[in-house]
């Protein structure tokens, strides 16, 4: 008689699961749609560090292939034009690399290694030049070799935002745009000067460059205060983009070159952050005028949405589709990130995958007809996913990965509830309740209530590991999104009063 199979028996999370989670950080596809590729995050116990490798699916044959190997941190993937290579950058012995790698087979290959901070890779339309933002660190002017080791005796600190969470003390060099001829590893500086120029995009015909600079008396009081610029990629002069005051983000060309589309908004003495950010074009030569395509969309169009397997937010990722008709980008909406598109005339975005989920990441690239992202709930920390960019994207979902099958083959995750309730006044706020296992209502239990700052965030239905980690430990964990955050409009993150704000889309 065979034997009886044993039930399996899934245990609470635990603080050193961390350690075995894989965590996809960027997703990015292929201008002929045929492959993806992302970077996931682990955790090395051992070396106390962050280690980021790349992956690729090729959808057609549905192979996947780990492409990158080893402890290092590699990221910013940008795909030829021709789709047969990626270049992306990596930090290997103390330095910064562009690298290049087949996707038919081949070994990568470095084109060159600085000491420096490098921006997202941009490749010309012919394939034969990078373009990207750099700047140098303190160490590169330092020719000594035992000096640059050395920590330094004191620091001239000559202006305010000298020091970057995360990063450490922000360089003396300002960020310049920069081309690199990949055959021949030539470095060429394109723009010049004493303030940073950054966030560079190639126009379809390869002859400008756009990118972002804040040139008044003080950028970091005036922060907000940015310009557009456009250079001829062969150097030259510069000219400035009229565009009203304001923070700008991501310009990007239109596929038929007309148009340029930014992220911001036009209220520059808004330094708490309430001001929603939306999509803005403006024509190449300034005409025609800069314009607001969602003045009615009372949400920022970027991922809002805060946990803490989550490397960023507050960044914006706009994407034109193909035919130049259409603008995809990200928002978030009381605890969820969706994704949207509008019109290049403005007006109404469109909604086209909707869940109670949690868009980290998203690449729409060729003809846009299919979107790649990296999405998230509340019992998933991210996997990589596509669907078709059009109403109704979320019904033809593939999920492309499955990083973290410890979380349901050996953890029994605690149960999550989104929940809304009344404030003192009658206002509606939005919440999660972690219960911890075998949770009894009868019983009574110790809470913790975790509260984020604002307004520029909001917790969401996004996977969160110490509130995980807190209720199984026997807690009941309540985080909510009170007045003062984002999701719900300009007038609840200026916590002037409740209700909700004018979001106008079809859903």
């Amino acid at each position: 008689m065979p034997a009886a199979k044993s039930k399996i028996s899934r245990r609470p999370i635990k603080d050193t699961d961390l350690l075995r989670l894989n965590i996809p950080t960027s997703v990015s596809i292929s201008p002929d749609e045929t492959k993806v590729a992302w970077t996931a995050e682990r955790i090395d116990e051992k070396e106390n560090k962050y280690y980021t490798n790349i992956w690729i699916r090729d959808l057609r044959s549905g192979q996947t292939r780990r492409f990158t190997h080893g402890n290092w941190t590699d990221g910013k993937v940008s795909w030829s034009p021709d789709s047969s290579q990626f270049a992306f950058v990596s930090s290997r012995e103390k330095k910064t690399g562009i690298w290049l790698m087949p996707v038919e087979g081949g070994a990568e290959r470095k084109i060159i290694e600085l000491e420096a901070d490098l921006g997202d890779l941009h490749w010309t339309p012919d394939g034969k030049h990078l373009v990207f933002a750099l700047r140098y660190k303190d160490s590169h002017f330092i020719s000594d070799e035992k000096k640059k080791t050395e920590a330094p005796v004191y620091r001239h600190i000559t202006r305010l935002f000298y020091r970057l969470d995360g990063y450490g003390f922000n360089p003396k060099d300002p960020f310049q745009i920069y081309t690199i001829e990949i055959e021949t590893a030539t470095l060429r500086k394109i723009t010049s000067g004493k303030r940073d120029n950054h966030t560079p995009a190639v126009s379809p015909d390869g002859r400008m460059i756009v990118y972002i600079s804040n040139r008044t008396k003080d950028p970091d009081i005036e922060a907000l205060r940015d310009d557009l610029f456009l250079i001829p990629f062969k150097g030259g002069k510069e000219r400035r983009i009229p565009t009203p005051a304001g923070p700008k983000e991501l310009p990007k060309f239109s596929p038929d070159g007309k148009l340029i589309v930014y992220a911001g908004h036009d209220n520059p003495n808004d330094a708490w952050g309430v001001t929603n950010r939306h999509l803005w074009t403006v024509g190449v030569n300034g005409t025609p005028k800069a314009k607001d395509l969602l003045p009615r969309f009372d949400r920022f169009v970027m991922d809002q949405t805060i946990a803490d397997l989550s490397d960023v937010h507050d960044t914006a990722y706009h994407a034109w589709s193909g035919d130049s008709k259409r603008i995809y980008f990200l928002s978030s909406d009381d605890g969820i990130t969706n994704v949207y598109y509008v019109p290049r005339s403005g007006g109404k975005p469109t909604r086209i995958f909707k869940g109670e989920c949690h868009i980290k990441s998203l690449s729409i690239n060729g003809r846009g007809r299919t979107a790649a992202m990296i999405w998230a709930d509340l019992n998933n920390p991210g996997e990589i996913a596509t669907c078709p960019a059009e109403y109704g994207g979320e019904k033809k979902v593939t999920r492309l990965t499955d990083l973290n099958p410890i979380l349901r083959s050996e953890i029994q995750l605690c149960r999550t509830r989104k929940l809304k309730f009344r404030s003192f006044d009658g206002t509606e706020v939005t919440g999660w309740l972690v219960t911890p296992p075998k949770f009894n209502p009868n019983r009574k239990y110790p809470s913790i209530l975790e509260i984020h700052g604002g307004p520029r965030v909001q917790y969401g239905s996004t996977f969160f590991h110490e509130m995980q980690f807190l209720a199984a430990s026997g807690f009941v964990v309540l985080y909510t999104n009170p007045r003062g955050g984002s999701g719900r409009g300009e007038t609840w993150a200026d916590a002037i009063a409740g209700g909700w704000g004018d979001l106008d889309y079809k859903d």
